[in-house]
């Protein structure tokens, strides 16, 4: 590839016409697509000081009146980190619409918010902030070219591939960080791979042609010793994602949810999942009503059941990490939930999943093709009763859309069988997350967790 460069002046600033041409050569061989002209036709304002860029904040600097300027350096390491992604779009993420509304509560801060932006413009072909005849990109990503969309029974529904939506909730949280620095006066602390400034010598006033240093756009000075105490009650909010440990082990979703500055508390952890970009969401047990742990956006998305309706679940290729390739991970996170891991079990719909995915894994029927036998149809499991009655739970695995017979029954089985399975597959494929496992591993469980159906059958409640 012939790498077009641009240099302008001593400081290696370059107007947005010459960054818009940098970004497109640097960016052509990357697997994510990048925008054409994501500084001139930019949704992130640069007079506020900032345009982004992949998961990165690029500092613009005002070189007198309206006209602006960003360092080449940052743009090259923009499209560096942007290129060294590597994409697969065939694993994909829901990204909308929803009932309720899009996304997590996001700081009134940001300004990215790159889900209402997403459905702003699926939604119509005017919607809300877009630009007439000019499609909003985000963080220079054109997210268009990847979209999947999917109209099920009527319904449509918008996908986009994981691997942009983990670099969407990077550039946002980025963002998020280089406001509330820029608010304190500490544009310099938005810090870590995401966002950048200059040192302090180059934040003096400038001329428009040489002269003194230029000026962010944006930033004042640094604080003085008595403004101390406002960056050090601060330091949470601009300070790197930390991992998690067990902070919230034990807590109830339902009081922690409730509690002022959650957002901002959970935002401060990595995933604890994937422990590569920001939490963004309380993942719970929805059985239990404990806490398991903060996730991003991505990892809160891929643990959960592709649900058709309320007791029918779709097993798609996404089972594959959660009880193959990931499963020792995936395992040991849903047992962060204390009522899972005292009762050693998953919540209904993922032990469902596991069962029609794992434990009835022979019993789905293949068909030849030229690159040998393969699995037809679509997998689906469903299930009457529930996890507090368990002698009276069934669940039913069958295969839709297969040439030999759609809906055909491969099995139905008793919620207590497939819970002694589970416990057996568990014990071989995570050894240490069964360990852990048992009414004997946690102290202080409540008898009863939450109200339960009573069993008539007698022995019914044993598991429990």
């Amino acid at each position: 590839m012939t790498e077009h460069v641009v240099h302008h002046g001593a400081r290696g600033l370059v107007t947005p016409e010459e960054a818009d041409a940098l970004w497109a050569v640097l960016t052509a061989d990357g697997t994510v697509p990048a925008v054409a002209g994501p500084f001139t036709h930019r949704p992130s304002p640069a007079r506020a000081g900032y345009v982004l860029v992949g998961c990165r904040v690029v500092t613009a600097v005002q070189v007198g009146g309206d006209r602006w300027r960003v360092p080449e350096a940052q743009v090259r390491e923009a499209a560096a980190e942007l290129n060294a992604v590597r994409m697969d779009r065939r694993d994909l993420v829901r990204v909308g619409p929803f009932r309720a509304s899009q996304g997590p509560a996001y700081d009134e801060e940001t300004r990215m918010r790159w889900r209402r932006r997403v459905a702003d413009e699926l939604a119509g072909p005017a919607g809300p902030g877009r630009t007439a005849g000019r499609p909003t990109h985000l963080a220079g990503i054109d997210w268009r070219r990847v979209l999947v969309e999917r109209d099920r029974a009527g319904t449509r529904t918008w996908w986009l591939p994981r691997t942009v939506v983990r670099l969407l909730d990077a550039a946002e949280h980025a963002e998020t960080r280089w406001l509330r620095a820029e608010a304190i006066g500490e544009g310099d602390v938005a810090g870590g791979p995401a966002a950048t400034a200059s040192s302090p010598a180059a934040r003096q006033d400038v001329g428009a042609d040489g002269g003194p240093a230029p000026r962010f756009a944006g930033t004042v000075s640094p604080p003085d010793p008595v403004e101390q105490g406002v960056s050090q009650l601060s330091e949470e909010a601009t300070a790197p994602p930390r991992p998690y440990g067990k902070e919230l082990e034990g807590r109830r979703y339902s009081v922690l949810s409730r509690e002022p500055g959650i957002t901002e508390r959970v935002a401060g952890w990595l995933c604890a999942v994937c422990l590569r970009v920001p939490a963004a969401v309380l993942d719970h047990c929805h059985e239990h009503g404990y806490v398991r742990a903060p996730v991003c956006q991505s990892c809160n998305t891929r643990e959960r059941p592709d649900h058709l309706y309320a007791t029918d679940a779709r097993v798609t290729d996404r089972c594959l990490r959660l009880f193959r390739t990931d499963a020792e991970t995936w395992l040991r996170h849903w047992h962060r939930c204390t009522g899972c891991r005292a009762r050693t079990v998953l919540p209904l719909p993922h032990l469902a999943a596991w069962t029609a995915f794992i434990a009835c894994r022979s019993l789905r029927p293949t068909h030849r093709t030229p690159g040998g036998r393969k699995p037809c149809g679509a997998l689906r499991v469903s299930w009457t009763g529930s996890q507090n009655t368990p002698r009276a739970c069934l669940l039913t695995v069958m295969v839709d859309f297969c040439p030999s017979g759609e809906h055909r029954i491969l099995a139905r089985v008793p919620y207590r069988e497939a819970v002694r399975l589970f416990h057996d597959w568990l014990a071989e494929t995570a050894p240490a997350v069964a360990a852990a496992a048992g009414p004997d591993r946690v102290d202080g469980l409540p008898t009863q967790p939450r109200p339960v159906v009573v069993d008539t059958s007698g022995d019914g409640l044993a598991l429990f």
